[in-house]
């Protein structure tokens, strides 16, 4: 009798793919929740419409004596079946980018359907920035550009215009940050977002922080950066309630 694996994804505040320690200590931490010496990660660069310099980046993140790495374009599909690849990994890894065009492409390709099964099948589900917030039900996403305007109201000096985002995959519930210390915008507009009772309660997270799920429930985070945080963001009677979660220190 095969035991059913426990559903997993480990979302990154921001950091992602890269050779610095500080990735290096989180991308060890996922092969080690896979519980595979060397497992097999597929990479999903949608978001920055399959860059090469990201695809490349990748590869030499996790040469053969790490991972057995892959990747999947979809925007020069080939002629692998897309289920029958993805449900066959240990980890998928998205990339950051553009969240909202992201989630359009899948949804047309049915990559959100078999991304359900996979975490449905005990497959680690994992990545940073856009790579995070689409797991949630909704989030604040920069998808949608620099505007000088107004976006339902919220907007800090004309900068980056800062929006929610009401498509994602719905895996975990509720709302997301990423790059809650990373970028001076994010922790006002996200606090508005949900004040305003645009966003539900949510979590943010500051960059090399991840959140770590089972079967849907937050277990714990963990940082390599001393001083990274978590937060758990809430409105009461329309005043913000900001709690922080102290993450694991791991290196």
């Amino acid at each position: 009798m095969t035991t059913k694996k426990s559903s997993q994804i480990i979302a990154l505040g921001g950091g992602g793919i890269g050779l610095d320690k500080f990735n290096f200590a989180i991308d060890n931490y996922k092969i080690k929740a896979s519980g595979e010496k060397i497992p097999k990660i597929a990479f999903l660069p949608t978001a920055v419409g399959d860059s090469a310099f990201a695809i490349e980046k990748f590869y030499r993140v996790f040469p053969p004596e790490r991972a057995i790495a892959s990747h999947l374009p979809l925007f020069s599909r080939d002629s692998r079946d897309l289920e029958d690849y993805l449900l066959n990994q240990n980890i998928i890894e998205v990339s950051g980018g553009n969240t909202a065009n992201m989630l359009s492409i899948w949804k047309i390709h049915g990559i959100d359907k078999i991304l359900k099964k996979a975490w449905e099948n005990g497959i680690i589900l994992t990545g940073a920035s856009a790579g995070m917030i689409c797991w949630y039900e909704c989030s604040v996403t920069d998808s949608f550009g620099p505007s000088s305007s107004l976006v339902s109201g919220i907007g800090l000096n004309n900068r980056t215009m800062l929006k929610e985002l009401n498509s994602g995959l719905g895996f975990l519930k509720g709302s997301a940050c990423p790059h809650y210390n990373g970028e001076e915008d994010r922790r006002p507009i996200y606090e508005k977002l949900i004040k305003n009772q645009i966003l539900p309660d949510g979590i943010a997270l500051d960059d090399y922080v991840g959140a770590h799920y089972i079967n849907g429930k937050l277990i714990k985070l963990i940082t390599p950066k001393i001083g990274s945080k978590g937060y758990k963001v809430s409105s009461e009677k329309k005043i913000i309630q900001e709690i922080i979660i102290e993450p694991e220190l791991i290196s």
